[in-house]
């Protein structure tokens, strides 16, 4: 990988992080049209640079994450609760879920299928009773962890997950975004942490690619809080049939062209 590449990776990475279109699946598909070779280095990059995401939440919620009053313990609570059976499913089975990383067809059928769940998404769940972080309690907190893991196969997307998981438990269209955005934050954190111990070794004996790394971080991050802002005006406005028509053209199209013969994998 060089500079160039880690910056697409980067800008693929902050735009579609908090979209509910996957952002594992599109960093996989450009990072094979792009030939980067899947070596340690590379999948170590691709969860690494979430750090910028995470950050750009932190700096756009920042009342949310840094202002201290009488709501924050509770706040930080439901994500500590949320993020608990990503961090247990995620460790049990955490080579499995490496292997399926490197399988386009695998983000094919998945963001085919959520993108006819989210053409009719918005018409399930019309009567949202919780229109404020506030009032989502601990137990739903929970319940939307556990949607949350869904995305633990390349391609569901993380926020779809965690955002359908939301509006199933009652939460209006754009609560149940922000809360996803609020719950990347332990998950992505714990993840990335994950990462980088086991990858220790190996940034010590290449410290060339922390250049790499910090320059995906801040890209990351850039592009990021741009997303966050367009992305909630957008579910406001839109709801989410549009991001469902997007994800089954680019589903079909992986699908078509490994069918095809057409090999998206290095």
């Amino acid at each position: 990988m060089n500079v160039l590449q880690a910056i697409i990776i980067a800008i693929v990475e902050g735009l579609t992080e908090f979209l509910p279109i996957s952002s594992t699946g599109h960093m996989i598909i450009v990072s094979s049209l792009l030939g980067i070779s899947k070596d340690e280095f590379t999948k170590l990059f691709e969860v690494v640079i979430q750090l910028g995401a995470i950050l750009a939440v932190v700096v756009f919620y920042w009342r949310k994450f840094l202002v201290f009053d009488k709501n924050r313990f509770n706040f930080y609570l439901k994500l500590i609760v949320a993020v608990i059976p990503a961090l247990i499913l995620g460790f049990l089975f955490s080579k499995k879920i490496d292997a399926m990383l490197e399988s386009p067809l695998t983000v094919g059928i998945t963001l085919f299928v959520g993108g006819i769940i989210l053409l009719f998404v918005d018409n399930w769940f019309k009567a949202p009773v919780i229109d404020s972080e506030e009032k989502i309690n601990i137990f739903t907190a929970l319940r939307i962890g556990f949607y949350q893991c869904l995305a633990m196969i390349p391609g569901t997307s993380r926020s779809a997950a965690s955002i359908v998981g939301g509006m199933q438990q009652k939460l209006s269209r754009s609560v149940a975004a922000e809360f996803s955005f609020f719950l990347a934050v332990p998950t992505m954190a714990a993840a990335t942490g994950y990462k980088l111990l086991k990858g220790k070794e190996l940034l010590m004996a290449h410290p060339e690619n922390l250049k790499l790394l910090l320059i995906g971080n801040v890209v990351a991050f850039v592009v990021a809080l741009g997303a966050i802002k367009f992305f909630i005006g957008a579910v406001k406005k839109y709801g989410f049939k549009m991001w469902g028509y997007y994800r089954i053209v680019i589903g079909l199209v992986i699908i078509a062209a490994i069918l095809m013969g057409y090999s998206l994998e290095v």
